[in-house]
């Protein structure tokens, strides 16, 4: 294991950062035993305390198991671990960043695809008056990616709320999550800025979900989110 004292005065983050890049790069693999508590605090300079509020983490993220006899032992990630790990695979290099980049922007796709349909279905005119309003903040110069990653996020998330699926909305945190630990800068480079300057498909949507056009709107969005995802997957074949 690449473990080096930690200098920082808060360490159960560092700690929990570190382990899951052991787990996730393999190094610590499925069904190996992870270090003891004792052994761990005199590895990464730190009280134990640290190391086991960073151990109930991993257990919690699925990545550990506590077994018989009291040994922590690495579970496959593939097979337990929760969406909140995708991030931390790219930065472990578990999975290259662009696949996961890929696998968040198709999973984005059909989130947002079957939302707008339900939006169109369920949403309360209030609800639909505020996506109307989000379309229209798209700003004109979609270079000004602060705004344009901005009025984005408000677009998706009322689309999202007007659905009333309480899935789709804690989706939608880990989806952000992972788009903010890659970069808004760098997703705009790979393909995502395109979307972002396509604020009359956006506008045109909001009409969709006003009309109550639950096919229609389904339709919009899922062309509107496969436009990355196809650059994407030309990337991974590169």
């Amino acid at each position: 294991m690449d473990i080096s004292p930690i200098t920082r005065a808060v360490v159960s983050d560092e700690v929990f950062t570190r382990l899951v890049d052991e787990i996730l790069s393999g190094r610590l693999a499925p069904g190996a035993a992870v270090p003891a508590e004792r052994e761990l605090a005199e590895r990464f300079g730190v009280n134990r305390h640290a190391i086991r509020e960073a151990l109930k983490r991993l257990r919690q993220a699925g990545l550990v198991h506590i077994t018989q006899g009291g040994k922590t032992r690495v579970l496959n990630w593939r097979a337990n671990a929760g969406l909140d790990v995708l991030s931390a695979l790219a930065a472990a290099g578990a999975v290259p960043p662009v696949r996961v980049l890929h696998d968040i922007t198709e999973m984005r796709r059909s989130v947002a695809a079957d939302a707008a349909r339900l939006c169109a279905i369920r949403a309360t005119d209030e609800q639909v008056a505020a996506i109307t309003a989000a379309a229209g903040r798209y700003p004109m110069d979609p270079a000004d990616l602060a705004a344009a990653s901005e009025a984005d996020l408000d677009f998706w998330t009322a689309v999202i709320e007007g659905s009333g699926n309480i899935a789709y909305r804690l989706g939608l945190n880990t989806l952000v999550d992972g788009f903010t630990d890659i970069g808004v800068e760098t997703i705009a480079g790979l393909g995502l800025s395109m979307e972002y300057a396509a604020r009359d498909a956006h506008i045109e949507l909001a009409h969709c979900i006003s009309a109550r056009d639950a096919a229609g709107a389904h339709r919009l969005a899922e062309d509107l989110l496969g436009r990355i995802v196809e650059l994407l997957a030309d990337a991974i074949k590169e």
